[in-house]
């Protein structure tokens, strides 16, 4: 699509860098470096306890994006984003939130630049998260269940999926026709987008920027996938010298079971939200009608992956697994006793796989330098880990049958 095409939907300055396949680096401007000056840099950590409990000869990094009132890496972007919105002179922004860390990150940096803020919150995690949507009211946003009666597709939806849980694929939808229909309003989307990543990779460049300094050299980089916002800005500037051939890594993206894009998905054109109302994107996908599970894996909930993520997975650059909830949650349990984080269930994925990947160094006695993306913490999650810790969570994988029905209702476009 144009820029022209894509004008109703986004900010100016948004749509060029979304379009924009050929500048290297692009400048911060003065006011969101000063507000990266609250919590950024953010701390790369060596997991020295990890290390010692899991006995393993691997050096265990990770880069913690939690240390902010939003708690998570999605500020990075909102801020961005939010600032591109008011130097346009519009009067607010609406988006949609899985877990509630986006729309969190969202309100607070409309909060601070005095814009009107839209939420559509997936309404498993609406339900699941009370915390974390009152968080967003304190931040004057307002908050609605998606799929809602509020908008055509939402009505749609309800219409034939009666009783449904919600998706991120629903909420997009959702946000989408609001902004389009509503004068001074644009819509911001806090993953899958090339302008995202863009603004996500201050957590690779510093993360490079602090390796470097010290002289250590990454083996293993590893990071959660839901739609690609950490784990594209994570890896940015290692992959930049993985494709230049200046220095060779493992890239691990790692998934939750239930919702597996990359691991499961197919490679092809298909609609980013489920009311078919956004532009196609190649991309790996379940099929934009795909409802996960109301499972506790929060944001990592969405149907596809990043464009970018899925050519580079495509192309054989980085490798995708997928992660059962409850070993998920094991791991984030572990963790938080060993390392005194309490992290947010998406991170706990990327450390599940981090402690498999040191296991394994422990068997092979190979001494791996291990670098992993703490994306947030998970204190607004209780109500998950209530459910681990009492018995009542359980792991769900979808079928072959299902994801193949699915699947099926993809366009039919060539390329």
């Amino acid at each position: 699509m144009t820029a022209q095409e894509l004008s109703g939907v986004f900010c100016e300055e948004l749509i060029r860098q979304e379009l924009d396949d050929t500048t290297a680096l692009f400048p911060i401007p003065e006011q969101i470096r000063s507000f990266y000056k609250m919590y950024r840099p953010s701390p790369l950590v060596r997991a020295y306890c990890l290390e010692e409990k899991l006995q393993t000869p691997a050096k265990i990094y990770y880069k913690f994006e939690g240390n902010n009132t939003s708690g998570s890496h999605k500020l990075n972007s909102a801020i961005a984003q939010a600032y591109y919105a008011k130097m346009q002179g519009l009067k607010g922004v609406t988006t949609e939130t899985g877990a509630g860390q986006w729309g969190t990150a969202l309100s607070m940096a409309c909060a601070y630049l005095g814009l009107d803020c839209k939420v559509y919150m997936v309404k498993v995690s609406y339900e699941q998260k009370p915390f974390r949507r009152e968080v967003m009211r304190t931040y004057c946003a307002s908050v609605t269940p998606s799929p809602s009666m509020e908008t055509a597709v939402g009505r749609k939806i309800l219409a034939e999926h009666p009783g449904t849980t919600g998706s991120l694929g629903c909420a997009i939808s959702e946000a989408v026709e609001v902004a389009t229909s509503t004068p001074g309003y644009r819509y911001v989307l806090g993953s899958v987008l090339n302008q995202v990543l863009l603004h996500q990779s201050v957590i690779g460049l510093e993360a490079k920027a602090a390796l470097d300094k010290y002289g250590i050299q990454a083996d293993v980089i590893i990071g959660c996938a839901g739609g690609g916002s950490n784990l594209g800005g994570l890896i940015a500037p290692f992959m930049g010298q993985k494709l230049r051939g200046e220095a060779d890594y493992r890239i691990i993206a790692v998934e939750p079971s239930s919702c597996p894009s990359f691991t499961r998905g197919k490679y092809a054109y298909d609609f980013c939200d489920t009311g078919m109302v956004c532009p196609l994107a190649k991309m790996y996908t379940l099929g934009s009608g795909f409802i996960p599970a109301p499972n506790h894996a929060g944001g990592l909930r969405y149907h596809g992956m990043s464009s970018t993520l899925s050519q580079l997975y495509h192309d054989g650059l980085m490798e995708a697994v997928s992660v059962k909830q409850t070993d998920v949650f094991q791991a984030a349990e572990y963790f938080a006793r060993v390392e005194g984080i309490l992290p947010a269930p998406e991170s706990a994925h990327a450390i599940k796989v981090a402690m498999d990947e040191a296991i394994r160094c422990r068997e092979t006695g190979e001494a791996k330098t291990i670098v992993f993306g703490l994306t947030g913490t998970g204190y607004f999650d209780m109500v998950a880990y209530e459910k681990f810790h009492d018995g009542k969570m359980q792991d769900y994988t979808p079928s072959d049958a299902e994801l193949q029905a699915s699947l099926e209702r993809l366009p039919n476009v060539n390329g």
